[in-house]
């Protein structure tokens, strides 16, 4: 089967302005929605609560399954019984929380070689916040960019993304410069407002949403809106 397709998103994962992009993420696939809050773990046992609840309160409304996979540590990211619930999956999604937790947690694990068979078989891929950043090639510590970034899970691996851009600007004014110098050349750094989606449909990337996401360079940025594609050149995904 081919491939399904990969969402970055800005902010919203499971609250009802973002379902008609999580309803598009699904369209033609198995109507199970495989949830992920593994960013979160840190966070103890009311948070990860609050996102399974969440999450089923948004499957509900799409009309779908909701299969919580609730991963706090690598040795549960090993597990066999919960990298079998990702089988089957129209949508697999990672939520937010800590993005260097989240990519040394999953990586090299069962769960996550369980997510990418479900992608290599037609499911969607979903990130937002910290999993937009994780499932790219820079997960960095978003409270302190002066400590070294994991390299994430390599899905996206040529680009950098900063979610919530419309708020993180207003947070640390220098934060795209910062992000522009570190990145390695040839990194596409895009920056995804809150309630915004960059999509991988059809070889382009399609923004969905309430808000933009922008192309970010030394020389300025480039805003795209609902239904607008990224220029090409931005890296296809390649399975990491």
């Amino acid at each position: 089967m081919t491939r399904g397709p990969v969402a970055l998103v800005g902010s919203g994962e499971y609250l009802p302005v973002m379902q008609d992009v999580e309803a598009r993420l699904l369209a033609g696939r198995s109507p199970r929605y495989v949830q992920i809050p593994t960013a979160a773990a840190l966070e103890g046992p009311e948070v990860l609560d609050r996102w399974v609840r969440l999450g089923r309160e948004q499957a509900a409304r799409l009309g779908v399954e909701a299969v919580p996979v609730v991963v706090r540590d690598r040795e549960e990211a090993d597990d066999p019984a919960l990298a079998a619930l990702v089988s089957g999956a129209g949508l697999v999604y990672l939520s937010g929380g800590n993005p260097p937790y989240l990519a040394q947690t999953l990586r090299g694990t069962r769960v996550w070689d369980a997510v990418l068979q479900a992608w290599e078989d037609g499911a969607a891929l979903a990130g937002c916040s910290a999993g937009a950043m994780a499932l790219t090639g820079w997960a960095p510590h978003v409270r302190d960019l002066t400590q070294p970034a994991d390299p994430g899970l390599q899905v996206v691996a040529g680009w950098h993304v900063i979610p919530h851009f419309d708020r993180m600007t207003e947070w640390e004014p220098r934060l795209v410069d910062r992000v522009l110098a570190d990145a390695p050349e040839g990194t596409r750094v895009v920056g995804i407002d809150e309630d915004t989606a960059v999509v991988q449909e059809d070889g382009r990337w399609v923004v969905h949403g309430r808000q933009q996401a922008w192309l970010l360079s030394p020389d300025g940025r480039q805003a795209y809106g609902e239904g607008e594609a990224l220029p090409d050149g931005t890296a296809d995904p390649a399975r990491g």
